[in-house]
């Protein structure tokens, strides 16, 4: 494969992206909620999170995956960055957003990346777009 610079992009193989509804991590507790991230990153899947994971999760994501450096043939850990919408809203919007967030028990205003170091070099991100840039 080679861009419109002439230069080689290499191939990347084995991965796929996943969306991942937070439906589908509302109802499981902390510990669940790892376990499944945990499980697609080590099938070499990048995750496009709906919402966002608590501090306290990532945390807890970020450090147990160090853990397993090491441990796991291959990996390197994890890239994560969270994308949100948090302008300076009016106290009516505010309210309304906490509200929603509160029933859906999640911020689903953000969208969470994550994904397997050995495959995603750098996540780049600023107000109007997000740059996911690969390792050869």
């Amino acid at each position: 494969m080679v861009n419109k610079r002439g230069k080689n992009l290499g191939k990347i193989k084995g991965f796929s992206i996943q969306f991942l509804p937070y439906s589908e991590i509302r109802n499981l507790d902390s510990n669940e909620r790892i376990k499944k991230i945990l499980k697609i990153v080590l099938e070499n899947n990048i995750i496009i999170l709906q919402g966002k994971l608590s501090s306290e999760e990532e945390a807890r994501l970020i450090g147990d995956t160090m853990a397993m450096i090491g441990h796991i043939k291959n990996f390197k850990g994890i890239e994560l960055a969270v994308i949100s919408d948090k302008e300076e809203e009016g106290f009516f919007n505010q309210f309304r957003t906490g509200l929603i967030n509160i029933l859906s028990k999640g911020d689903l205003g953000a969208v969470t990346i994550i994904g397997p170091a050995s495959i995603v070099k750098e996540i780049k991100k600023n107000p109007k777009k997000i740059e996911l840039l690969l390792k050869e």
